[in-house]
């Protein structure tokens, strides 16, 4: 698979993604649900993506160096299990923290095994696109400063989820 292409595929599962999303976070706001304070995810609406943008640009500049066979299995396992957590948690899932007071955690599906399926979903969709499109060089950059995101969004997540 070109780089191009593999970027417009990434985009629109993103974008497709964005619509659930969204509709999910209207729902849960009108049941009152809140998000706490200090969130990240106005740099991850922007650097999830352009991940995806910059580790295609790579793969472009060494066209054909990416191992399509072995990237879409990554990004495809991974996505998933992004989409059993998205089942698992149902009108829940949103791309936002927003926590429904008094509903109790999810742990039915990955989340019986794993904390933040979700999460390591999204990191494995970051390997398997590097793998796509052979991009290495990007891909430590993006996944290390992603992965910092992630860590600060799991504390904050926890911890409203406990209510502290």
């Amino acid at each position: 698979m070109n780089a191009l292409a593999a970027v417009a595929m990434a985009l629109l599962l993103m974008l497709a993604e964005q619509f659930r999303s969204r509709a999910n976070e209207t729902a849960l706001r009108r049941q009152g649900a809140f998000e706490p304070p200090g969130d990240v995810y106005r740099a991850m609406a922007w650097v999830y993506p352009a991940s995806f943008v910059a580790m295609g640009a790579e793969g472009w500049w060494h066209a054909g160096a990416g191992s399509s066979l072995w990237g879409l299995a990554i990004f495809g396992v991974a996505k998933l299990l992004k989409y059993w957590a998205i089942v698992s948690l149902g009108p829940r899932w949103t791309f936002r923290v927003l926590v429904l007071p008094g509903a109790p955690l999810v742990t039915r599906g990955p989340y019986a095994w794993v904390r933040h399926p979700n999460y390591v979903a999204v990191i494995g969709e970051l390997i398997g696109f590097a793998v796509l499109v052979g991009a290495p060089g990007t891909a430590v950059v993006v996944i290390y400063l992603f992965a910092r995101l992630l860590r600060r969004r799991v504390k904050i997540e926890d911890r409203a989820l406990r209510g502290t």
